[in-house]
């Protein structure tokens, strides 16, 4: 029962924009649409949370500046904050905005999903690329 609980989690679409295997991104802070640690993306989340950053003091004042205050723990939502140096699932279009404005944190192109592609061009996540 258990197994077939896990399988069921799993999904053979969940791969990366290299064509791999989706590797886990952060679980401290556990981050993810759906809080598995995994930027795993599907069709009921419209944000397309699906960029594993390395996240920057830069990138969060940009972020903050744009409306997404990231780095303020929210307790009533059950959400501590972030931290630079911190990984965390980013929304595609929200990345690269900051890419186009020069603030775009580094990319772990192994737990990003391959949903992002659909609104990022995978040379640009590749230029800013801490896996590549």
């Amino acid at each position: 029962m258990i197994r077939a609980a896990e399988d069921a989690k799993t999904d053979s679409r969940d791969r990366n924009v290299l064509g791999g295997e989706l590797q886990t991104c952060s679980v401290d802070p556990v981050t993810g649409y759906y809080r598995d640690g995994c930027c795993r993306s599907g069709a009921d989340d419209q944000g397309v949370h699906s960029v594993c950053c390395l996240l920057t003091t830069e990138f969060l004042a940009f972020s903050k500046a744009a409306g997404n205050d990231l780095s303020t723990p929210r307790p009533e939502w059950g959400f501590a904050g972030v931290n630079p140096g911190d990984r965390w699932c980013l929304c595609a279009a929200r990345w690269l905005e900051a890419d186009l404005a020069g603030q775009a944190p580094q990319v772990v192109l192994a737990a990003t999903h391959r949903r992002t592609l659909d609104i990022v061009p995978l040379d640009r996540l590749q230029a800013h690329a801490v896996d590549a």
